[in-house]
């Protein structure tokens, strides 16, 4: 008898033991026996497989529907996406043939037709009516022209702020007045603006100065093929021409510019430009060269007269002079000195008024600075 009974209360110690151990394992999250009859996931899936109630099921992304359409309701949709498609997405309402949600009421989309229509009547309501002096966004918009230091600074004297210092300085004045305060507005076709006492080219002209080699035609085109002045700019979009001429053996400085009236003023004989030429011929000469081709040398159009003339270099007979003149005719130097007795061998001009050629290459053709410009312009009274 004791020991059947001792064998009833293991027993029933044992099964109390194994519910308490299953409860802890209910509690705990499934910390004990993963089979025991506390796990939550296996709590889930019997749930789903008898179809109980406590939690609602996610309908999958396939079988979901969105409220959109006048006959749908909180409960459920009908058909249609919703209102997110709206905005352009694939299957969305399209504008004109369904209706579009505004703050929680339905109101029907607007047609382009109609959109016109109230377009024109607010253009015929307002049409009579005076036009509205709005004001100025910004001080001084009322006065016409430009700024002095943004046409200063478009020529090429620098920044804008660089260009109010020359302001500053009582460098610039404009039709004979120095300008004493920043901002003047100018006129650019008819002001007359200069910088340190030189005119500046304010308008879109172009100016050049190329050392002609020997064989160049002075033409900008010509009929016979040979070469001319117009194969050293045919890639400038603004049309180029020549400010005088060099006979095609002659080399050096010739000017190349679109301003018509300084072109026409620096050949003019009433404005005297001198040019600069330097001749090779081959001696002995006689000291009184000089006083002879001053004086002036009768040529068949007329006297011819120099303004200057010296030796530069002798090298045996040899001889390289320099024969200043300001007139323009036809091979001028090459006849006076011939008519003296010293034909010349090789001719180069190295200035023409202010423009030198200095250490500039043959066939180089290069753009006059903003002061070189100045300088033309102050020689023919621009």
């Amino acid at each position: 008898m004791r020991s059947s009974s001792g064998r009833n209360s293991s027993g029933n110690n044992g099964g109390s033991r194994g519910g308490n151990s299953g409860g802890r394992g209910g509690s705990g999250g499934g910390r004990g026996n993963p089979r025991g009859a506390g796990n939550a996931r296996d709590d889930k899936q019997r749930d789903d497989k008898q179809g109980g109630a406590s939690r609602p099921k996610r309908p999958r992304p396939e079988e979901r529907r969105y409220d959109v359409g006048p006959d749908a309701t909180q409960a459920g949709p009908k058909t249609g996406r919703g209102a997110s498609a709206r905005g352009g997405a694939k299957g969305g309402p399209k504008r004109g043939q369904q209706s579009s949600q505004t703050r929680g009421r339905w109101v029907p989309a607007t047609s382009r037709e109609y959109e016109a229509r109230a377009e024109e009547r607010n253009r015929e309501r307002y049409a009579g009516k005076a036009k509205l002096n709005l004001p100025k966004t910004f001080p001084g918009a009322e006065q016409e022209g430009e700024r002095l230091q943004k046409v200063l600074a478009r020529a090429g004297y620098g920044s804008r702020r660089a260009c109010e210092e020359l302001v500053e300085q009582a460098r610039v004045e404009v039709n004979g007045e120095i300008v004493l305060e920043q901002g003047m507005r100018v006129d650019t076709e008819k002001d007359v603006i200069k910088v340190d006492g030189l005119t500046v080219a304010t308008q879109s002209y172009q100016f050049f100065v190329l050392n002609k080699p020997a064989g160049v035609v002075s033409t900008m085109e010509d009929n016979e093929g040979r070469q001319c002045l117009g194969d050293y700019t045919n890639n400038r979009e603004t049309r180029l021409f020549h400010v005088g001429r060099l006979d095609t053996e002659t080399e050096g400085v010739i000017l190349l510019t679109n301003h018509g009236e300084l072109a026409h003023r620096l050949t003019h004989p009433k404005y005297g430009v001198k040019k600069v030429y330097l001749a090779h011929i081959v001696g002995p000469i006689p000291r009184d060269l000089g006083k002879q081709l001053k004086d002036g040398i009768q040529l068949e159009d007329g006297y011819a007269k120099a303004d200057h003339f010296r030796v530069v270099e002798q090298t045996g007979k040899n001889y390289l002079v320099e024969v200043t003149l300001h007139e323009g005719r036809k091979h001028i130097v090459r006849r006076m000195l011939a008519e003296a007795g010293f034909p010349v061998d090789k001719l180069v001009r190295v200035a023409f008024g202010p423009i030198t050629l200095g250490d500039q290459k043959s066939g180089w053709l290069r753009r006059l600075s903003n002061t070189e410009v100045g300088m033309l312009m102050k020689e023919v009274d621009l």
